[in-house]
């Protein structure tokens, strides 16, 4: 028996936005996501000020980015789990591309913060995904493989319970070069098999997500595919009409 997970969509605004262009995204948003699991994740310092005119809406909060250390401490510029619990936020995400490469995270730092997250019922949003090199010499699965089993090994696989996992070919991210559905459907596939040898039942119920260069015009032909839940959407989440128009994909692929 197949079980029907639910899609989720999540808009990573990355570094951009302003307090007058966040309140015209978002007001342009709000009511308009029925049906579908969404969420935002705006810079950290515009988180406040969105829990504020998201309220009464069923669009939640992400997170890009949290400390590894620990819940409060003598960690200049950083931002706890905690404090991100306390602004309300539902979602964070962690080991994006842009932080193992840019800022040198590596799967232990990810894994540690998983741990962040989860200590305070924050969903963490694991992202894994190959550079075109490794996809080219045929490590896509052993590089994902790596990166899901480090938090699986520090952290238990029962804590996925409590987890989405976001694909993001690095090679895509940005570049407008998108997987096809058949390319992440497998990947997809293969992560989920991964799970089902230590824990069959969070393996068929957990929220694996695409993300790469996802866009209005393929969105649909993504979420057909059996084991694709929805997206972590970039560039797009910005504009609201295609963000609107990824979630009403992922609505009308639902079966049911």
């Amino acid at each position: 028996m197949t079980v029907q997970r639910s899609k989720l969509v999540i808009g990573n605004w990355k570094m951009q936005g302003s307090f007058a262009a966040n309140s015209a995204l978002l007001s342009s948003l709000v009511g308009k996501t029925q049906g579908v699991n969404v969420a935002i994740a705006p810079p950290s310092v515009y988180l406040a000020e969105a829990r504020q005119q998201l309220t009464g809406s069923s669009i939640q909060l992400a997170a890009q980015n949290v400390a590894a250390e620990g819940q409060k401490g003598a960690y200049t510029g950083e931002t706890s789990a905690a404090m991100l619990a306390d602004v309300g936020v539902t979602y964070g995400i962690i080991g994006h591309s842009e932080r193992r490469q840019y800022y040198g995270e590596t799967d232990s730092v990810v894994a540690q913060k998983y741990l962040r997250l989860q200590e305070q019922g924050i969903k963490p949003v694991i992202c894994v995904g190959e550079s075109l090199a490794e996809r080219e010499a045929g490590q896509v699965e052993e590089v994902v493989s790596r990166q899901l089993m480090a938090i699986i090994d520090v952290c238990g696989v029962e804590t996925l319970a409590n987890a989405v996992i976001a694909y993001e070919p690095v090679w895509a991210i940005g570049t407008g070069k998108t997987a096809t559905p058949q390319d992440a459907q497998a990947v997809h596939r293969f992560l989920r098999q991964l799970i089902a040898a230590d824990n069959k039942n969070i393996a068929e119920k957990i929220c694996i997500l695409y993300g790469g260069s996802v866009k209005a015009d393929n969105a649909a032909s993504l979420f057909t595919m059996p084991d694709i839940d929805g997206a972590l959407v970039g560039g797009a989440s910005l504009v609201a009409n295609d963000f609107l128009a990824i979630c009403h994909a992922a609505k009308a692929s639902i079966v049911g």
